[in-house]
């Protein structure tokens, strides 16, 4: 990776296969490289926004539907008129759906009027939710 000073450095991730290099002359990191265990990392996904982090991080608990990435105050409201109040109760149509995204996705956003990206969101926040904690 290039540091501030321009000066070209090489970084070894733990859990990784492979070195990832950066020059000074203009060299781009990929956006993607499989792991270890074979499983394709998109690093443009791996930090998410805080709200992500969060939820990804801990167990569910009794947290309201607006704690899902991609679940704002308004999508809240109408998934909790649809009676998905809690974070939980949408996992449960996720696990019904069989953690498909795109299934869940068209759901998502027939229930809710949820946005391509906010499903999205949404979706891959339960998933990674799920690989965690199930």
């Amino acid at each position: 990776m290039t540091s501030a000073s321009g000066v070209s450095r090489s970084g070894s991730f733990p859990g990784f296969h492979n070195q990832i290099n950066v020059s000074d002359k203009g060299d781009r990191l990929p956006l993607s490289f499989r792991c270890r265990s074979g499983l394709l990392v998109d690093v443009r996904r791996i930090s998410g926004s805080q709200k992500h982090r969060d939820f990804v991080g801990e167990p569910m608990g009794d947290k309201p539907v607006t704690s899902l990435s991609g679940i704002g105050g308004i999508l809240g409201e109408k998934l909790r008129h649809q009676g998905f109040d809690k974070a939980y109760v949408v996992l449960g149509q996720f696990l019904l759906l069989k953690k498909d995204p795109e299934m869940f996705t068209e759901w998502l956003r027939d229930t809710s009027g949820a946005n391509s990206r906010q499903a999205g969101l949404c979706s891959q926040c339960l998933r990674e939710w799920c690989d965690a904690f199930l």
